[in-house]
């Protein structure tokens, strides 16, 4: 049992969770993720971390309550417990000096690009990082994204804080302003990350994203999590899950992602 050390929903919807797993926060480096149990019976769901302290021994996540396991885990209070906790999992970035670095992330992933922002800002880059949320009481982590960008760009949907779009079109107009970039990534919906893509593919420019298919035991030994990258299948648990976005096959991410949606639906529908 590892013990939830906060739990906190910081935005509508969107929770914080500090867990108390000193092994897994003495390994743990930029873009791996660890795969959580709720409960004995419970689902085994992936998470990146978003932070850890080798000192307090804790790591942090945020979640969307979007379905079963997550609503469970929702529902934990500080103080409380989870069944598992495994971790840290997949292939950490690979951090280094290359220039100007932009970081995109919507959702959870505003939180889960804070790692990559402050392993980049040390490491001597530029760091750009631009969030998105569909209006400005969704936004989160902008002090602490603030502390390790050069710059920080904002964008809602609806225009009530920052600039009024997503996340590819705020890099577009970056990129049509003559910004050189050395190196993206990108992390949230599914969506967002082709989009991204789709922008910086004509300008030739580097672009990793953090790919969230279903995953089961996040080892590589049960095959759920496969995407197929250039051509190629990968396990997104142990050869990602970063992957250059320019070669990911996302139309049948798209379709791997919703074969279970029904039935998600249905268990979180009936969930008391």
């Amino acid at each position: 049992m590892y013990e939830v050390v906060r739990r906190d929903e910081i935005v509508p919807n969107i929770h914080l969770m500090v867990i108390k797993a000193p092994a897994i926060a003495d390994k743990a480096k930029p873009g791996q993720f660890i795969i959580v149990m709720p409960d004995e019976t419970g689902e085994r769901v992936p998470f990146t971390i978003s932070d850890w302290d080798t000192g307090k021994g804790t790591i942090s996540i945020f979640f969307l309550e979007v379905g079963l396991s997550t609503a469970k885990m929702a529902r934990i209070e500080s103080g409380g417990k989870l069944y598992s906790v495994a971790g840290p999992l997949g292939m950490p970035t690979h951090i280094d000096k290359l220039g100007t670095v932009v970081l995109g992330g919507g959702c959870y992933g505003i939180g889960a690009i804070f790692p990559l922002a402050r392993a980049m800002k040390e490491a001597g880059n530029r760091v750009i990082s631009i969030i998105e949320a569909r209006s400005a009481y969704l936004l989160y982590m902008e002090d602490s994204l603030k502390e390790f960008s050069d710059q920080l760009m904002v964008s809602t949907a609806d225009g009530s804080r920052g600039m009024k779009g997503r996340v590819h079109e705020v890099l577009s107009r970056l990129i049509d302003s003559g910004e050189k970039i050395d190196r993206s990534y990108f992390i949230g919906c599914t969506f967002m990350m082709m989009n991204c893509s789709i922008v910086t593919r004509p300008h030739n420019i580097k672009t990793l994203v953090a790919l969230n298919p279903i995953m089961v035991d996040g080892t590589g030994m049960c095959g759920c999590c496969r995407v197929t990258v250039k051509g190629n299948t990968k396990f997104a648990c142990v050869d990602g899950p970063e992957f250059d976005g320019h070669e990911v096959d996302w139309q049948e991410l798209f379709a791997r992602r919703s074969l279970y949606l029904k039935e998600e639906a249905m268990a979180y529908q009936t969930y008391r």
